[in-house]
């Protein structure tokens, strides 16, 4: 007999759980988009080099970097869902670095002829972007496309405390996000927030009080979780390689993702557990799994140990 894993129940609210409900049981394929974007951290604005985690490259598939206009990514992208995942719908997800970081103007012009692409066979649109690369104009031209797709805004909260901000040289505050969700208060969008655990110097206890804070703010609808990992062409890859500090392993990840679960609202929706970055760019932590494997084992590890999404949660 199968465990509740093997038969696609989990102790947590899934993403891909929540598509199929949503979609009445059919596969939906997120498609990447990269639409040349920069990022205030990058040009100067605020600062050069972007935060010290990031190489744009080690979460922008190959096919988009490859391919020079939307169309053919987007296209491109459909096909390869299609073919490899069963892909029955798709979500156009505009990903690498500040999505919203342009005109009004330009923005609606971009956003425009991704949605124009095989717009029968596409649900939702999902745009990337950072706390203080969004005003009310920029919600509003969002939520304009509310009444053809289910529309989510990605946000990067990273780290609730300020200090680490600094020393990632994130380049916005914690007070900075705050003031962005609250400008989402009663929005037709749905918010999804990112974050990273790991960062050396933060304890177990302030890493739990991301959760307390993600779920002071009903609309937060969707999280993702990474772990801390270094890539190739980052600042911080280059200062690890100079003197390596502590990362998760595999194990001690699990154990704080089953320490945090229970404690997140019930009602979100977790989208990712975990990072992972294109072999030819990971440094560490190499946890000697692929993505599925690494999935299959938090999972299981999930169930053998009672976790249940909500069960300390108290309002």
């Amino acid at each position: 007999m199968g465990t509740q894993v093997d038969l696609g129940i989990k102790g947590y609210k899934n993403y891909g759980t929540h598509l199929r409900e949503k979609y009445n049981g059919q596969r939906v394929f997120k498609t990447i988009v990269d639409g040349g974007f920069t990022c205030p951290n990058r040009d100067g604005s605020k600062g050069y080099g972007g935060c010290t985690y990031c190489n744009v490259d080690s979460f922008t598939p190959e096919i988009s970097r490859k391919m020079p206009t939307i169309r053919e990514q987007l296209e491109k992208g459909m096909e390869r869902g299609k073919n490899f995942y069963k892909a029955d719908k798709f979500i156009v997800y505009f990903q690498p670095n500040t999505n919203t970081y342009a005109p009004v103007h330009y923005l609606k012009m971009m956003y425009d002829e991704a949605l124009s692409i095989n717009t029968e066979d596409v649900v939702g649109f999902s745009v990337g972007t950072r706390p203080d690369c969004i005003d009310a104009e920029k919600i509003a031209l969002l939520e304009s496309y509310t009444d053809r797709f289910d529309v989510d805004l990605e946000m990067g909260m990273e780290s609730i405390y300020d200090e680490t901000l600094n020393q990632i040289n994130r380049g916005c505050s914690h007070g900075e996000f705050v003031e962005a969700v609250m400008l989402l208060e009663n929005s037709k969008l749905d918010l999804c927030v990112h974050t990273i655990f790991g960062f050396p110097w933060e304890t177990k206890e302030m890493m739990l009080g991301y959760i307390h804070e993600i779920n002071r703010f009903p609309q937060i609808k969707f999280v993702k979780f990474h772990h801390l990992h270094i890539v190739e062409g980052s600042i911080m890859g280059a200062k690890y390689k100079k003197e390596p500090f502590k990362l998760f392993s595999l194990e001690e990840y699990t154990d704080l993702l089953c320490e945090l679960i229970p404690l997140l609202r019930p009602d979100i929706v977790i989208q990712r557990l975990f990072g992972i970055s294109d072999w030819d760019l990971l440094i560490a932590p190499n946890w000697g799994l692929n993505k599925s494997a690494i999935q299959t084992y938090i999972d299981k590890e999930i169930e053998k140990r009672g976790v249940v999404q909500g069960s300390q949660y108290f309002i």
